[in-house]
């Protein structure tokens, strides 16, 4: 956010223009949302049941939520300003006094004690320009007591230099707290280390300013939520120290990560505890320890781009990894969560480079897995359980190259019962090749196990491979990818006759092809779409006509040629308003409505009967073209009444006898003669 400032200078006026930092846009917010309330009064969001409090942006004011908890509104004093008995909000300025007597007033009197206590009274009290960052009332009393007793049992040295590390010696707002910056504290020169998040949360080495800018005589005070201690190794020595993080140690010296974590930067790692190694299988721990490809990509996603204290995170986020994927991080109350799992035990342990979170659980990216493990625990477990039953397990646990056509579990109905026939077609459900959707393109021809060739067909909706369409993004493990699809595949059996002639629903209209001289046409190479009558649709006509129909070959095939589509046209391929070139006629409207595809409004009964030269669709009504629309005051004469009429392949001979077709000339007519006079 920028604040721009009109400035009048003689006749000309400047704009001036000031960057916001992200922590005054969210003030900002908090005094709109609270000046009904009166001047100078911010809402603030209070997570029920706890102490804590944030300034609110835009999301979390409608959401009324953080961490996923709901919260409720309070309306408090706006950073340096108080309430005056009898009037409304806070109307007036807190007066400045220097910083020992700010600490009393602004939630930090344990400090203020403390600082007396460590002779430290006299300093902040004196001249100087300082900045304290102030553990809250709270946070000293969340120091654990072994901690606390060894401070104030040698107040001189200890508590000194503890407070002292809370210090740096110039004066520093929000505004100068930039992400990633750091000072030098009061404390041996010893650095304090500054994130200032895009949602408004600063941080000073993982603690969160919660009472920021409060002004005093000689200096800030911003009150933090929690003590900080000094922060003087990289993350790699953090490790090294540590007996709960000797596996992950030994991984990342195979891997040649050591350096990474030595050298300087801002990044997050979510440690894996020796616990979280011993949870996955040992057969997969040793596959993946012994192969340093997937050691490195394992690894590398439990590092994040960014250094985020568990503080900035008040909802949840995608954030990138070292890997090249992402993780979902969030925080569910005082838990920090990953992919929506609460597996952080222990939260920032601050380095010189970077922020470590330990986890009780192992993440193990895609592309660190076999095809096994990419369709293990997901909404493709029917067919997981179907290839390890085929006997394919060997190629969903080796190092080929291929790609799974992994069906939605919705797609199977009923039991599966292991047949040779099921075992071939889950064969054909795995390509010889490590493929990415993105590459696919139309007319492509795939080779699978089982020996098939499967083509690819690109929709302006969909991405289909036969019958199946691409449900969900691609999953690329270490050697082999996975497409989830939502149907099982059925692979193309014979020529488009051989499909009607293998379906005795067909038998009528097997007699009526031959019987129109179309039997060539349906065997010969090429691609058709065939919404097939079946016998149910022939004896919906009346007996007559369909006498009629079927002892004239020429009618007989045109109304079959108006149920054949040009080109391939499967089910997952028709959108809304999808038209399709009849081999006779003008064209075939199609739509989707709560799941059933219609042509010309009659539904499709039986979709995707795949064949090598086409697909077949069941109907079980004779498709008829729509019904003529005609605007007569668009109409342009008896040529476009006769255009419009070969759009319902209707003989323009027999429709000149129709009153609307006359009163179609007779409108022309009457438009000439006018033009005329």
């Amino acid at each position: 956010m920028r604040v721009c400032v009109l400035v009048p200078l003689m006749s000309l006026v400047l704009v001036v223009c000031a960057a916001r930092s992200p922590y005054q846009a969210v003030l900002q917010h908090s005094r709109i949302r609270g000046r009904q309330q009166g001047p100078n009064v911010c809402a603030m969001q209070q997570i029920k049941g706890t102490n804590k409090k944030y300034f609110t942006n835009c999301k979390q004011w409608y959401h009324r939520k953080i961490c996923g908890k709901p919260t409720v509104i309070t309306y408090e004093c706006c950073p340096g300003y108080e309430r005056i008995p009898g009037d409304k909000g806070c109307p007036a300025a807190l007066p400045l006094v220097n910083i020992y007597n700010t600490l009393g007033v602004v939630g930090a009197s344990t400090t203020q004690m403390y600082s007396e206590r460590a002779n430290l009274r006299e300093e902040i009290e004196g001249p100087g320009s300082f900045t304290f960052f102030a553990p809250s009332n709270d946070a000293w009393a969340a120091l654990p007591a072994e901690i606390l007793d060894a401070l104030v049992s040698n107040v001189n040295i200890e508590l000194l230099n503890a407070l002292h590390y809370h210090m740096v010696n110039s004066r520093l707002t929000s505004e100068e707290l930039k992400h990633g910056s750091s000072f030098p504290s009061m404390y041996q020169d010893s650095q304090v280390h500054i994130h200032h998040y895009s949602n408004g949360i600063v941080t000073v080495n993982c603690a969160r300013l919660i009472k920021p800018d409060q002004h005093s005589t000689n200096g800030i005070v911003h009150v933090i939520d929690r003590v900080i201690t000094a922060v003087s190794n990289d993350m790699q020595t953090v490790i090294d120290v540590d007996d709960d993080l000797e596996t992950l140690r030994t991984a990342f010296a195979a891997a040649g990560l050591t350096t990474l974590l030595e050298s300087e930067g801002q990044y997050t790692i979510f440690a894996p505890t020796n616990d979280a190694f011993q949870k996955i299988p040992q057969e997969t721990l040793s596959r993946i320890l012994g192969d340093p490809l997937a050691l490195k990509d394992l690894l590398n996603y439990h590092i994040l781009k960014q250094l985020h204290c568990a503080e900035s995170i008040v909802s949840g986020t995608s954030m990138e990894t070292l890997q090249g994927t992402s993780l979902e991080v969030g925080c569910d109350g005082d838990q920090m969560t990953l992919n929506g799992k609460a597996i952080v035990t222990k939260k920032d342990q601050l380095g010189t480079n970077g922020v470590i979170h330990y986890i009780n659980e192992l993440l193990i990216p895609d592309s660190a897995k076999t095809l096994l493990e990419l369709a293990e625990g997901s909404s493709v477990s029917t067919v997981t359980k179907l290839f390890v039953d085929a006997g394919l397990s060997s190629h969903l646990t080796g190092s080929e190259a291929l790609t799974m056509l992994a069906p939605l579990n919705d797609a199977f109905k009923g039991s599966m019962t292991m047949t040779p026939n099921l075992r071939k077609l889950m064969a054909n459900h795995i390509l010889k090749e490590q493929l990415s959707s993105k590459s696919l393109y139309h007319g492509q021809e795939l080779e699978t196990l089982g020996g098939l060739r499967l083509r690819v067909f690109v929709y302006r909706n969909n991405l289909c491979i036969e019958n199946a369409c691409i449900a969900a993004n691609d999953r690329t493990g270490r050697f082999a990818s996975m497409f989830t699809v939502d149907k099982v595949l059925t692979p193309p059996m014979g020529t488009v006759m051989d499909v009607l002639k293998a379906d005795e629903r067909f038998s009528l209209l097997v007699g009526a092809i031959q019987t129109a001289g179309m039997t060539e046409l349906l065997n010969q190479q090429g691609s058709l779409t065939f919404f097939a009558p079946t016998n149910e649709a022939f004896s919906k006509l009346p007996q007559a006509e369909l006498n009629s129909l079927l002892r004239s070959p020429s009618e007989l095939s045109g109304v079959l040629k108006y149920h054949l589509g040009e080109g391939m046209l499967v089910s997952g391929g028709v959108g809304s308003y999808t038209r399709l070139k009849p081999l006779q006629g003008e064209k075939l409207d199609l739509g989707v409505r709560n799941l059933t595809i219609y042509i010309n409004k009659v539904p499709v009964v039986d979709a995707d009967l795949m064949a090598t030269n086409g697909v077949v669709h069941a109907v079980n009504s004779i498709i008829k073209p729509q019904p003529l629309k005609i605007d007569l005051e668009q109409a342009d004469g008896p040529a476009a009444a006769v255009r419009s009429a070969a759009t319902t392949a209707v003989d323009t001979r027999s429709f000149r006898n129709d009153d609307l077709f006359q009163k179609v000339l007779r409108s022309r007519s009457s438009r000439t003669m006018s033009r005329s006079q």
